[in-house]
């Protein structure tokens, strides 16, 4: 059984690669994947599968039934893109202005339903059901996955696996890790505002750009002081708009922020000390301050037993690529919502490009090794077989 799927998968490797150059010419923005969630749901029109369509915003839910009692694995790929003009100057460059495949969710989806057509071919050969969750607005709080989730997407679900390509990651690779593997996630939105006034005499005004400047400066301790050292935490501010004329003292700074924690408690810290500190601005200035602080993504925790057991699963397996721990990954990930419902595993396959040229997630340059797509669909599918036939 095992052998007849990677045989069938390696036979389709061109297939996946046709797909992912076509979503890669023709990305769509979350909450906007009309034309995506259209492509997803006629490539199974003709497969004997169960297909639900709108569940969320274009969430669509697949269920490969083997007909025999069993449990039940849920695999999910994201299919949204970024606001990002691409640089890449491939031959497949996105199509659409301003909007590009910077993530690889182009290539999550491709694997995908090839893997699911190729498990629906096979599925006499297993147990229970394969629930394929094909997301949207993976990008963009709220996020998909927790609408998905909220309309019954889990329903009668074990567990979940995720597979996220990374170009930062060695090709011929998949990487694992127990425990809390991806940062959850907050943004935050402050106006200070003060008083107005002369350059010349500023114990007539109330600077908020001073005022902010020490906001900015305070923040940054909050990592080296009130975090333990064990703890993974970041406070970004990524927007300053205190835009005036030299000799005008601004009566009013707009700030924008990022946090990040690896764990949900390291979350809750920071925005406690974050609340504190403007309540102390606000006193040592006498400002007035607004914060808007809005909690996003949780940490993604990787259920540590299934997670040892993918890991196990695909290294005693007969596959032609290596399984390594990775270290935890510094960006946001709304699979961490499943996790939270399900005992679930996220699981990376390496995808750096041979020529060298490596570029992050987000980058106009971005661009993934293509052979990620065969191991990712190996991989995934090995576990599925393996799960549901035990």
């Amino acid at each position: 059984m095992h052998k007849r799927l990677l045989d069938r998968l390696k036979a389709k490797e061109e297939k996946m690669i046709k797909i992912r150059r076509y979503l890669h010419e023709h990305p769509e923005l979350s909450f906007k994947e009309e034309n995506t969630s259209d492509y997803i749901a006629d490539f199974y029109r003709d497969l004997d599968v169960s297909v639900e369509r709108n569940i969320g915003p274009r969430g669509i839910k697949v269920t490969i039934d083997s007909g025999n009692p069993g449990k039940t694995l849920a695999i999910r790929a994201d299919f949204d893109a970024l606001p990002i003009q691409e640089e890449t100057g491939l031959p497949y460059a996105s199509k659409v202005e301003g909007v590009m495949h910077a993530c690889g969710h182009d290539a999550h989806t491709a694997y995908m339903l090839v893997l699911a057509e190729t498990l629906a071919e096979l599925k006499d050969t297993f147990k229970g059901k394969v629930v394929v969750i094909h997301q949207p607005a993976e990008e963009v709080p709220p996020g998909g996955a927790k609408a998905m989730i909220q309309e019954g997407v889990l329903e009668d679900v074990d567990h979940v696996l995720g597979l996220h390509v990374m170009s930062t990651m060695k090709t011929g690779t998949i990487y694992y890790r127990p425990g809390y593997v991806q940062t959850g996630r907050a943004f935050f939105r402050l106006k200070i505002k003060g008083r107005a006034g002369h350059g010349s005499s500023p114990h007539m005004a109330n600077d908020a750009i001073v005022a902010s400047s020490i906001f900015v400066t305070s923040a940054q301790t909050i990592v080296s002081r009130r975090l333990s050292p064990f703890d993974a935490g970041v406070v970004t501010i990524g927007s300053f708009d205190g835009q005036g004329q030299f000799n005008i003292i601004q009566d009013t700074v707009s700030l924008e922020g990022d946090v990040r924690g690896l764990t949900d408690q390291t979350k809750e810290v920071i925005e406690t000390e974050i609340r504190r500190i403007v309540k102390g601005i606000e006193v040592m200035f006498d400002v007035e301050c607004e914060l808007d602080y809005q909690d996003d993504y949780p940490a993604l925790y990787n259920d540590p037993e299934f997670t040892q057991y993918v890991a196990d699963t695909l290294q005693s397996a007969d596959l032609d690529f290596d399984v390594a721990l990775t270290e935890p990954q510094p960006p946001s990930e709304d699979f961490a919502y499943y996790a939270k419902e399900r005992p679930s595993s996220f699981i990376y396959a390496g995808a750096s490009p041979e020529d060298g040229h490596i570029y992050p997630h987000h980058h106009p340059k971005f661009n993934i090794n293509e052979r990620s797509l065969l191991i990712a669909a190996q991989a995934v599918g090995t576990v599925v077989i393996d799960y549901l036939n035990q």
